[in-house]
């Protein structure tokens, strides 16, 4: 191994295995999947479950809001967590308090014991995006992080995918109390796996040292050295970058959300479509997320190779699709309920192209040692955002109709662009009271 190499990590490597950092995202990929399988449930069991327990819309909006203040608060605090804690022992906590309360929702019988099941969900849940930023910062070189974070965030789309047939599947063959428990119940597989091959790379047994000595060279000083402490949340206020990405993704998230929490609704409500119709077809839009995913960071991935630099390469690809979103204007206005679809398809493509270069911005301003801190702010300013615009949605559509909330949707994502860009300024390493440590081995 590379003397500096072992100079930064202080650990002498004997394994020989390579290609360690693509199984570790790989297991980030799969709770990803896991938590939009156990997220998506309810809304996917919406039509059957708001008609048989006499819920109304209004009401479904609250469980919603439940899921999204639980969420808001903890991905600050999960945040904090796992910089305290670590990301091997922050995510074993996360997904097994998520996966109880997707288990627990089978006891469900109105609206007060699903908004306290949900809330539990979200508090689980919500660890899963600091979490994932941390464990790409641990593992992975600059250059490779938007790759990594959109295969993490495909993740998601993966989920959303999977979940619309599996989960009415589920429901016409067991019921929807039995539908909870076996998909809650993945979490605890996920466990098992992560428990036994996640550690911290300078940790790790069976990395190589060509391995380790990669993603050395490719971090920060900051990141390999580690820094003297972990900053205060007040601390990190005082960074326009920090305000930069809470208030962009305080903006721009509620369109996923609204998507998430009341396409099953929406689909059953506005276009007329069954359950099965349901189950076949509301699967589609995620999968163009997904594909929206990979392209900003297989993009981004690129363009870093040829000689851009992250600043140009970011700013470039957030720009075009917080330009492409606007399409979701088009969803409520056409009378094709398979053009509505395509259109949300669309918006939800760009959406992941955007988030998945959003999200890397915390690792690109701040070291390994706040990057879940910061990831986690920016979570909770996503979450505030995405319960008011869906209690606003709730009232909206039990008193008017979807489409004032469809085309405000449309319209979030180019404002919330022009915030990060006027705050963010220039896409570099931040110092953060000369804890922070300038970058090397890419430009930035």
């Amino acid at each position: 191994m590379n003397a500096a190499a072992s100079d930064v990590t202080g650990v002498k490597q004997i394994g020989t295995t390579t290609g360690i950092r693509w199984w570790i995202i790989g297991l980030v990929f799969a709770a990803t999947a896991i938590n939009y399988v156990d997220r998506q449930c309810l809304s996917l069991l919406a039509p059957l479950i708001t008609r048989e327990l006499n819920i109304s819309n209004q009401e479904y909006g609250y469980i919603g809001v439940a899921l999204l203040l639980a969420y808001a608060i903890s991905q600050t605090l999960s945040g904090r967590l796992y910089d305290k804690i670590g990301t091997r022992n922050g995510f074993s906590i996360s997904i097994v308090v998520w996966s109880i309360a997707a288990m627990a929702r089978s006891l469900a019988t109105g609206v007060r014991s699903f908004i306290a099941c949900q809330a539990a969900l979200g508090l689980g849940e919500a660890g899963n995006w600091p979490g994932a930023a941390k464990a790409i910062a641990e593992w992975f070189p600059i250059r490779e992080r938007a790759l990594a974070m959109a295969i993490f965030n495909s993740g998601a789309a993966f989920g959303a995918v999977v979940a619309p047939p599996f989960v009415i599947w589920l429901s016409f063959q067991y019921g929807w109390k039995a539908t909870f428990v076996v998909t809650g119940a993945l979490g605890f597989v996920w466990l098992a796996a992560w428990r036994l091959l996640y550690q911290r790379p300078e940790e790790h047994r069976s990395i190589s040292s060509s391995e380790l000595e990669y993603i050395v060279k490719g971090q920060s000083v900051a990141d390999v050295r580690g820094s003297f402490g972990t900053p205060a949340w007040i601390q990190l206020f005082r960074y326009k970058q920090v305000w930069a990405i809470v208030l962009a993704r305080m903006c721009v998230d509620p369109v996923w959300w609204l998507y998430v929490i009341w396409l099953p609704k929406y689909l059953a409500d506005a276009r007329g479509f069954n359950m099965k119709e349901i189950g076949a077809s509301a699967w589609v839009p995620y999968l163009f997320a997904g594909l929206g995913s990979l392209t900003g960071g297989f993009l981004a991935r690129r363009l870093i190779k040829s000689g851009w630099s992250v600043n140009r390469t970011r700013k470039t690809i957030i720009l075009i699709a917080s330009g492409i979103m606007p399409v979701g204007l088009l969803v409520a206005r056409v009378k094709s309920p398979i053009l509505a679809l395509a259109f949300i398809s669309l918006e939800l493509f760009a959406f992941q192209a955007w988030i998945s270069n959003v999200q890397t911005l915390p690792s690109d301003f701040f070291s390994e040692r706040t990057v879940a801190s910061v990831a986690g702010l920016g979570g909770t300013g996503a979450a505030i955002g995405s319960m008011i615009f869906t209690f606003t949605t709730g009232w909206v559509v039990q008193h008017f109709s979807y489409r004032p909330i469809l085309t405000l949707a449309g319209v979030l994502a180019p404002i919330g662009t022009v915030l990060l860009f006027a705050l963010a300024g220039r896409i570099a390493r931040v110092s953060v009271a000369g804890v922070e440590g300038s970058s090397i081995g890419v430009r930035q």
